[in-house]
């Protein structure tokens, strides 16, 4: 057998590519389908089924055109109720690719539909070596019980759901049993998963948090509390998942001219870092750099339906970005800004700064600023920089009247980059007296600043 694990760090994302004898499966592929092509061709196969383990809400799958491009057979659980054509399966189905069997477990908790997919390679054992836990199990944690409230379920009955299914189904594995889950650390769809991306099961019996003996009613209460709100684009996600979307060749974008650009009154998306953002932007535009989860974040804090125009330090960054835009379902994007942010200051047209500054002088002010943490609320209680309000980014906008505008604004977050995201928002709320903290929370604390908690 040949089992390779592809991992996309801004998606915290994890798809597999299973082979034996000339035969493959593809399992969770993210919508960019070329390197499962690839791998295809390297290991001499035939890609023949392309596996969902739950209909995605975090990201937009690949599925319908590594099916048209191989001829593969979609496979959702039957739960799932998946538009585009597929072969439905339930508890005990298998498929075989080669001399691997691949035996589907019904896995509910996190979504209705979760499908855990069993791996056996026969030329070893008849029995399971590795199960593919899609978002139900992860390593250090378990999926989120909130995000199938559109289809008729509370919370409270998933997460009972999923109890039933850690407990029956996944703790029941043999304890050298190989954990892959779809998601890593930075995933949305769990509150606390590790940075390792694979485990066993007696692995997570001991260590993971979720999988402590208790009570199911303990469990649901533990579950349900707390629970950040789902990003906007979560349910859009779902439903493209649903039916399939379409292939990323047909997404395609052209070069606007700084008169276009004005015209045409779009949200413009600076993709640059943020540094060269605080240095010159155009009025009005939104940072979020390619440099950290983009796509996420991108899907978090823009709407679907508006237009988009991004502004980029180059031509391939702006493909990039619109690549990672498709990644999360956004396709409403009418260009990219001609020369970037050169070519709008030479045509004249006006520039805004972003004033960055660093901790030592954050410190040696500190009683001149209002200090706004957009940090996520566990992370903020786990130490912040004294006096400072908390507002994590991903509800600022709907917060904006909560942040005090009588005093300079320092706007902080882990490391620099959800902050500059945050003070690009807060600029276009007409705040004005707006600085930027460089290195953020993590170089606070190494530069031995005092914390609250």
């Amino acid at each position: 057998m040949f089992f390779h694990q592809f991992y996309l760090g801004c998606l915290a994302h994890a798809s597999y590519f299973i082979a034996s004898d000339g035969e493959a499966a593809v399992v969770d592929p993210q919508r960019d389908v070329q390197q499962y092509l690839d791998e295809a061709e390297r290991q001499g196969c035939r890609i023949r089924y392309v596996i969902e383990t739950h209909l995605h809400a975090d990201f937009v799958s690949g599925h319908r055109e590594l099916a048209e491009k191989t001829g593969a057979r979609i496979v959702f659980g039957a739960a799932a109720g998946a538009e585009v054509p597929h072969l439905s399966v339930r508890e005990g189905d298998e498929l075989h690719v080669g001399r691997v069997v691949l035996r589907a477990l019904e896995t509910p908790g996190h979504t209705p539909e979760g499908i855990s997919w069993l791996v056996i390679d026969t030329e070893v054992s008849g029995e399971p070596q590795k199960v593919l836990t899609g978002d139900t199990l992860f390593i250090g944690d378990v999926g989120r019980p909130d995000l199938a409230g559109s289809r008729g379920y509370t919370p409270q009955q998933m997460a009972a759901l999923l109890y039933d299914t850690l407990h029956n189904k996944l703790l029941a594995l043999d304890d050298a049993v190989e954990v892959w889950p779809a998601h890593g650390a930075g995933s949305a769809c769990g509150k606390n998963i590790s940075k390792e991306r694979s485990s066993t099961i007696g692995m997570q019996r001991r260590m993971n948090y979720a999988l402590r003996p208790m009570a199911r009613e303990e469990f649901v209460a533990m579950m349900t509390a707390d629970l950040p709100p789902a990003p906007r684009y979560f349910p859009m996600d779902m439903e493209i998942n649903r039916r399939g979307a379409r292939a990323l060749d047909e997404i395609s974008v052209r070069p606007l001219s700084p008169e276009e650009v004005r015209r045409r009154g779009a949200t413009l998306l600076d993709v640059r870092e943020s540094a060269a953002y605080g240095a010159g932007h155009i009025p009005g535009s939104i940072n979020i750099g390619l440099g950290g989860q983009y796509a996420s974040w991108a899907g978090t804090l823009l709407k679907a339906d508006e237009e988009l125009i991004i502004v980029a330090d180059s031509q391939e960054r702006a493909d990039e970005a619109v690549m990672r835009l498709a990644r999360v379902g956004l396709e409403n994007v009418a260009g990219y800004l001609e020369g970037g942010v050169a070519a709008w200051d030479a045509a004249g047209l006006p520039l805004d700064t972003l004033e960055q500054i660093d901790v030592g002088e954050l410190r040696e002010r500190l009683s001149d600023f209002s200090v706004l943490d957009v940090r996520r609320r566990g992370e903020y209680e786990s130490g912040h920089v004294p006096n400072a309000a908390n507002v994590p980014l991903d509800v600022l906008a709907e917060r904006i009247e909560e942040i005090d505008r009588s005093r300079p604004l320092a706007v902080i977050c882990a490391g620099g980059y959800r902050s500059s995201a945050a003070a690009s928002i807060l600029q276009r709320n007409d705040f004005h007296d707006l600085y930027n903290v460089v290195g953020g929370t993590a170089a606070w604390i190494a530069a031995g600043c005092a914390i609250h908690r």
